[in-house]
């Protein structure tokens, strides 16, 4: 396995693999990789001929420079895992590298069709800017067949196939395919997260009342009587019951628009809490 720092010397590689007509799988992660991350790079390297894997901490898409700063970095711990399941390229660049002072301190605009102004779009104004910004600078860069995104950060897979939908009517990214994984979870139920690393042991048993919640809700909307609505409060109860979680937000939207809707068909659930310090997202599909 290689580890690239720099753009021009992952164009070559890149135009080294185009020119042998390999196939190329791409999974951008913000590193401080779990069996999450791990999940979606064996299935790329199973679909490819060549896997990358970015390794990046964008600051473009945080509008909290002190979760900037606490986000989990660990190259070498990273780098050991993607070796070992057989990742074919590490892309690891420098802010300085991926973007000039310009774009560094400039929002990248793009029409995001109103998915940007719901749930984390309306708690993290700008978030989903940065997130556009270098995905697609990735995909430019890498010009991947496929690219692999988890669905715990659900809307966030939304707006990167509204952006390819968008882009492939010019061929920007050619015949790009998006590839749409399923949540990894401990045995437990708790969502892997990269966040988790900063969860103390006593934090971590607390957030198990998300997951627990959520799945419960399965039941609960199939009970007479319930409603989206009513469904969506007795989430929000039964979380905000347990000591040290706090609701930021839990919405049942529909899976394509984001929109809120009143029935369960076709409807997922998104949830962000608060487990003291650290800020968990999750998600269960009706």
């Amino acid at each position: 396995m290689q580890i690239i720092t720099t753009k021009n010397e992952l164009k070559a590689i890149v135009g080294a693999c185009k020119a042998n007509k390999q196939t190329i799988g791409l999974v951008p992660t913000m590193g401080a990789l779990h069996a999450g991350h791990a999940s979606l790079v064996k299935r790329a390297v199973e679909d490819n001929d060549v896997c990358f894997v970015s390794v990046f901490v964008n600051p473009t898409q945080f509008n909290n420079k002190e979760d900037l700063a606490k986000y989990p970095r660990n190259i070498e711990r990273d780098a050991q895992l993607l070796e070992s399941i057989g990742a074919t390229y590490v892309f690891a660049p420098t802010p300085e590298e991926m973007y000039s002072a310009e774009e560094m301190n400039t929002t990248f605009e793009f029409d995001f069709a109103g998915l940007d102004k719901v749930m984390e779009g309306k708690m993290r104004p700008g978030h989903f800017n940065g997130v556009v910004q270098v995905v697609s600078r990735l995909f430019y860069l890498v010009q991947p067949d496929k690219a692999y995104f988890g669905e715990k950060d659900f809307q966030q897979l939304a707006i990167i196939h509204h952006m390819v939908e968008r882009s492939s009517m010019a061929g920007t990214f050619g015949n790009l395919q998006i590839i749409d994984c399923p949540i990894v979870r401990e045995e437990s139920g708790l969502a892997l997260s990269s966040r988790n690393e900063r969860l103390s042991a006593e934090e971590k048993k607390t957030a198990l009342a998300i997951s627990k919640t959520l799945f419960d809700s399965l039941k609960w909307a199939k009970e007479d009587n319930a409603t989206v609505a009513s469904i969506q409060q007795r989430v929000i109860d039964t979380v905000n019951a347990v000591e040290g979680l706090e609701v930021e937000y839990y919405e049942i939207v529909d899976q394509t628009s984001l929109l809120p809707t009143d029935t369960f068909n076709h409807a997922i659930g998104c949830i962000t809490v608060y487990c003291g310090p650290v800020r968990l997202i999750d998600n269960i599909k009706y």
